[in-house]
């Protein structure tokens, strides 16, 4: 099964302007992205999906120096964007991950690969999700979300709410009764830390992120070791 990543970027936004090209301990948050969802073994193609406004040709050149493959896309209708991305890439799975998870694991994306897999062959699970703590321990920003290409392609084809356009798996989050919506829990313990948040959504999490002691290929464990639990 082709498995494709699709990291979710622009420079638009607005809580956070241009932090995907903002610097953290010396390399663009981008790369660290890349760097660290390449580090998965089961995904077949890394593609940054980011919109078609000239703001984003910057990121654009950027990644292309690099090798990084990148599609553009409609700005606002993010959910089209992914779907036109998923058919230009061949992707049989998709999963999808934030621009603005500097600590994102490759690891982690695989074990999730490896869960949706064997649930969606035991005709158990439709979208899986390790990226955040609902329903499961891991900390906020270390997974991803993936579904099938066809699920995606027939999500953007039912959505019409301009909610469930932008925030492009929205939908299947509002319609739980229709999709078979599964998680699970880190295997090591210590990694079972629902009370951190690694992602970096505003100025206060990237100064946060800004003082760690961390570089770009620091694992999970040495990471989670920088917060010892409280009480």
């Amino acid at each position: 099964m082709r498995t494709v990543a699709l990291i979710q970027a622009r420079l638009g936004s607005t809580r956070l302007p241009c932090k995907t090209m903002l610097s953290l301990h010396g390399l663009p948050v981008i790369d660290w992205v890349v760097r660290r969802t390449r580090k998965a073994q089961l995904i077949d193609e890394v593609v940054v999906a980011t919109s078609d406004r000239p703001e984003n040709d910057v990121l654009e050149y950027h990644l292309s120096r690099q090798g990084v493959a990148v599609f553009r896309g409609p700005e606002d209708d993010v959910l089209e964007r992914f779907r036109l991305a998923g058919a230009a890439h061949g992707a049989e799975q998709v999963v999808r991950i934030c621009a603005d998870n500097p600590l994102i694991w490759g690891p982690a994306i695989d074990d999730l690969i490896r869960f949706w897999r064997s649930e969606n062959a035991a005709g158990a699970c439709d979208y899986a999700y390790n990226h955040i703590p609902r329903g499961n321990s891991y900390p906020d920003g270390l997974g991803a979300e993936t579904l099938s290409y066809a699920l995606l392609a027939d999500i953007a084809a039912k959505a019409t709410l301009p909610a469930h356009r932008e925030h492009c798996l929205s939908y299947i989050w509002d319609n739980p009764g229709q999709y078979r919506i599964r998680t699970f829990d880190p295997a090591n313990p210590a990694l079972r830390r629902p009370d951190l948040k690694l992602d970096m959504d505003t100025p206060e999490d990237y100064r946060a992120l800004a003082l760690l002691d961390i570089h770009p290929d620091i694992t999970p464990e040495e990471i989670v070791a920088l917060f010892p639990p409280k009480g």
